[in-house]
């Protein structure tokens, strides 16, 4: 692995060292709640801000569950726009995983800390029914969506059946807290 590549990596690898610690230790900060309020801070620019945030979030791993969620709260009037850019931030960061996946050798790292689990992973990803393994996964709320972004990135599975299975199972569930959370004023 060339010396760039190394910086990148643990430089990434701290950054989200820090953020998981943060996360672990401020999680009650990431509620939609105070995500709401952290963007309030920025009262003439808010839609640029969620947009911004949503975007980046995906550099974080932090779950992109209660960022939609706060969207819906902060402009119930535009769930439209909302629904757009949640599924964008979570189709860049899916993509951004995918392909650092490689980059960053986490495929090499995967094949030899668990080759039998490779094997079974990728004949399933890339099977006629990987496709839907796929769409089930980033549909599941439980389901950590950029996991099977980096097996997705690190089995080779065709890009573009990936980030449509992605953008399949991750609009299923952000059309479902639109309308149904989105509905729902919980901050009154």
């Amino acid at each position: 692995m060339s010396l760039g590549k190394r910086i990148f990596l643990w430089s990434w690898l701290l950054f989200l060292i820090g953020c998981a610690g943060y996360y672990v230790f401020h999680s009650d900060e990431f509620t939609p709640r105070h995500i709401i309020d952290f963007i309030r801070r920025f009262e003439g620019h808010l839609l640029a801000v969620y947009f911004l945030v949503s975007f980046l979030r995906g550099f974080t791993l932090v779950p992109s569950t209660p960022f939609v969620i706060a969207g819906l709260l902060l402009f119930p009037e535009n769930k439209f726009a909302v629904l757009l850019i949640s599924l964008g931030g979570i189709l860049f960061s899916a993509t951004l995983i995918y392909f650092l996946s490689e980059f960053l050798g986490f495929d090499k790292y995967f094949e030899k800390a668990a080759p039998e689990k490779i094997t079974r992973i990728t004949s399933k990803i890339n099977s006629p029914w990987g496709f839907l393994f796929v769409v089930a996964w980033a549909f599941f709320p439980l389901a950590p969506t950029d996991l099977v972004c980096y097996l997705a990135g690190t089995t080779r599975m065709n890009y573009l059946r990936f980030i449509i299975a992605i953008a399949m199972g991750e609009l299923a569930i952000c059309l479902f807290y639109t309308y149904s959370i989105g509905s729902v004023n919980v901050l009154e």
